[in-house]
């Protein structure tokens, strides 16, 4: 395992200013750590729990730019659905979270060949017309984000040994 450092001070200062500065400094971490790109090599190198948290920035990130079909339409799907994300976040104690990837999961299956395809831009916003059943998990997922990511932060800070060393 890759050793993921970070510096006391930075992580008090970034835990007063809020629950994503917080985050942020824990996750850019372990980015440089990994030489700042998660690849199938980069994340032999990372414990599970520091794959997990990167993989809900990104879900966090993705959705709330684009929903669900923009995570899918970046191949994100196969991360986020074919791992045991949706477990980990259960095991997180975010149990709402994990019924809307859980719920989600089953349409990544459905759709998502026809969603992963290239396409032009009018044709990507077409997808959102397409495949209006993620429209309510979008809706969901913007709704209880803050909360989903003060949950996050909480279990990091509970279980920051998992995460990182601080220095």
């Amino acid at each position: 395992m890759t050793e993921v450092t970070v510096k006391g001070a930075a992580l008090k200062e970034a835990a007063q200013n809020g629950m994503d500065d917080f985050l942020k400094v824990i996750t850019d971490a372990i980015y440089d750590a990994i030489g700042g790109e998660l690849t199938a090599t980069t994340m032999s190198q990372l414990n599970s729990d520091q794959i997990t948290l990167l993989a809900y920035i990104i879900l966090r990130d993705t959705v709330m730019d684009g929903g669900f079909v923009e995570l899918i339409h970046n191949g994100y799907g196969p991360f986020i659905y074919l791992n045991p994300f949706a477990k980990a976040m259960r095991n997180w104690g975010l149990r709402d979270l994990y019924k809307i990837i859980s719920e989600t999961h089953r349409l990544f299956g459905k759709y998502q060949a026809e969603i992963e395809k290239d396409c032009t831009q009018e044709e990507f916003d077409a997808l959102y017309e397409q495949y209006p059943e993620f429209d309510d998990y979008d809706d969901s997922f913007v709704e209880h984000e803050e909360e989903f990511t003060t949950d996050i932060a909480h279990y990091v800070d509970d279980h920051l040994d998992d995460f990182c060393k601080i220095s």
